[in-house]
């Protein structure tokens, strides 16, 4: 457990100072940069010191100067602080309501443009996720997406929500597939317990939503990319 205990009180330690320092100079500046970096470096400096190494490769797939989404396959907790750091600028997640609620965390969350998305699923809910998250895309901030909807408890793949795919067509922003593996034995789903180890990321060159002419081989195609970055066994 001294691993799990080590990541808790770096972000318990680390993120009060950040809301203290970055909240008011976002509200004077009206720039979350600062605010945003830091949180970054909290993210990967707690994953490091809980004994988590993270290898990175396909960096140059990323386009430059254009807001992209990214989707990933989502294997364990440790995903989120183990990727987001890793993507070139600044990005926004799709993340679950009852999040947004968690106090200065929520906060920062709406700040930083992160996007609810309602647990229910309705229609009217995903509608204003989609519309969320176009205008984030459209400020020049990319998207970043965990399409499964939820972790695998198995670390293989499960089936893809069609929303993050709806907002690539909507939006014409490329979508870059990234690969994650490692983490699916560092913290099980329904466990707090976290080993140290090697996470492995890969970021696929970007798929284009025009050049599919329905969501189903949009997806199919960005399945394939993602499944092309992971072990043999976690593939579906």
């Amino acid at each position: 457990m001294i691993p799990a205990i080590t990541i808790f009180l770096c972000y318990a330690l680390l993120s009060p100072i950040a809301a203290l320092l970055g909240f008011p100079w976002t509200w004077i500046t009206g720039d979350i940069t600062f605010l945003y970096r830091f949180s970054m470096w909290i993210a990967a400096t707690g994953v490091r010191m809980a004994g988590i190494r993270v290898h990175t490769e396909g960096l140059e797939n990323v386009p430059r100067g254009q807001p992209c989404i990214f989707m990933a396959n989502h294997v364990s907790n440790l995903d989120p602080p183990v990727l987001l750091p890793q993507i070139p600028g600044r990005t926004a997640v799709f993340v679950k309501s009852e999040l947004m609620k968690i106090p200065f965390i929520g906060m920062g969350m709406r700040m930083g443009g992160f996007v609810p998305v309602e647990r229910r699923g309705s229609r009217e809910g995903a509608m204003e996720s989609i519309e969320s998250a176009s205008k984030v895309l459209a400020s020049g901030v990319h998207i970043t997406s965990f399409p499964e909807g939820t972790r695998s408890r198995t670390g293989k793949m499960l089936p893809f929500k069609k929303g993050p795919f709806y907002l690539a067509q909507q939006t014409g922003a490329p979508i870059v597939p990234v690969s994650i593996h490692g983490t699916e034995t560092m913290m099980r789903k329904g466990s707090l317990k976290i080993f140290p180890g090697l996470a492995h990321i890969q970021m696929h060159p970007p798929i284009n939503a025009a050049d599919f002419s329905t969501r189903e081989e949009l997806i199919q195609a960005v399945r394939e990319s993602i499944a092309g970055g992971l072990p043999e066994w976690m593939r579906t």
